[in-house]
C-alpha cells in the first residue's frame, strides 16, 4: 500500500500491541534469507503466466472499489490524508506482468501534495509483489518532484514482495530495487498482533519491520490485518509519528 521510508507517520488513534512487540525491536528474529524471496539487489526472471491481478492475499486483499483513508502526522503537529484506491485498472510493466492499479493521493488542508499510482501483482504462490510506482510531488498546484519513481524491467529497476504468502517471523525480502533510488527491504517480526485504530480492534494482525540503506537512520513498523489490509505503520527509528487508518470501504 504504502512502502516508502521516506516520511515521519504520526496519528490519534490506539495501538495496542502485546508483549514486548515494540520494546523487542532492536531484538529483530534471525532474517531467514532462503524463503524463496527476493532479496538486496539480485535480479529475478519472472514468468508473466504466474501472476494475476487478482489480489487474495489474507494480509492485504485487493478488489477494484476497496478503499482505505490513513491519518499521517509529520511529528511536528502537521496532519495529512492519505486515501489509497484500488482502480479498476491494469498496467503491463516493462518485464511483462500486468499489475493491478492502486492509486495513492496525500493531502494536507484540502490540496493533493502527492499523488502515486501503484502496480501490484499476486503470483501462484499467493505472494503480493511490488512492481513499481509512478509518483509526482506538488507545490502551488505544479509537480515539483517525480523522485521515488520506478517500474520493473526499466534501467535496472527490480521488483519485490509487498506482502509474502507466507509470513513467517524472520523471513525477510526486498520490496523494492532501482539503485539510490528504491530500495526498501522488510522482515516479519510477528503474526499475531493486536491494533486498535478508529476502524476497529484488529487481532492476528501482520507486523513487519521496514528499512533502506538509502536511510540507514530509519526504521518503521507496519501492521496488516487479516481481510483488512493495512491498519497502521509506526516510525520507530530516525524520526517520530503514526499513520492510522481511520476509514474504509471493502467490496469483498
Amino acid at each position: 500500500m504504502r512502502a516508502r521510508t521516506d516520511r515521519s507517520r504520526a496519528a490519534a488513534a490506539v495501538l495496542l500491541v502485546a508483549g514486548a512487540a515494540l520494546a523487542g525491536c532492536g531484538a529483530d528474529p534471525a532474517p531467514i534469507a532462503d524463503a524463496g524471496l527476493p532479496q538486496g539487489d539480485e535480479a529475478v526472471d519472472l514468468d508473466p503466466a504466474d501472476f494475476t491481478v487478482d489480489i487474495t492475499n489474507r494480509w492485504w486483499p485487493m478488489a477494484p472499489g476497496d478503499r482505505w483513508v490513513y491519518q499521517e502526522t509529520d511529528g511536528e503537529g502537521g496532519v495529512a490524508r492519505v486515501e489509497v484506491s484500488v482502480l479498476d485498472e491494469t498496467y503491463t510493466v516493462a518485464s511483462g506482468i500486468e499489475a493491478r492499479v492502486v492509486h495513492d493521493v496525500v493531502s494536507q488542508d484540502g490540496v493533493v501534495v502527492e499523488d502515486t499510482l501503484d502496480w501490484y501483482a499476486q503470483d501462484a504462490d499467493g505472494n503480493v509483489w511490488y512492481l513499481g510506482e509512478q509518483t509526482a510531488e506538488y507545490e502551488n498546484g505544479q509537480v515539483v518532484s517525480t523522485e521515488g519513481s520506478w517500474e520493473a524491467g526499466v534501467d535496472g529497476a527490480q521488483p519485490g514482495i509487498a506482502v509474502p504468502a507466507d509470513p513467517r517471523p524472520g523471513v525477510a525480502y526486498r520490496q523494492e530495487y532501482l539503485a539510490d533510488e528504491a530500495e526498501d527491504a522488510a522482515v516479519v517480526l510477528s503474526t499475531d498482533e493486536q491494533v486498535q485504530t478508529a476502524t476497529g480492534t484488529y487481532t492476528g494482525v501482520l507486523m513487519t519491520r521496514e528499512t533502506t540503506p538509502l536511510e540507514p537512520d530509519v526504521a518503521e513498523l507496519k501492521f496488516y490485518a487479516p481481510g483488512v489490509g493495512q491498519v497502521l505503520t509506526v516510525q520507530i527509528s530516525g524520526g517520530s509519528g503514526r499513520e492510522d487508518l481511520v476509514e474504509t470501504t471493502r467490496t469483498g
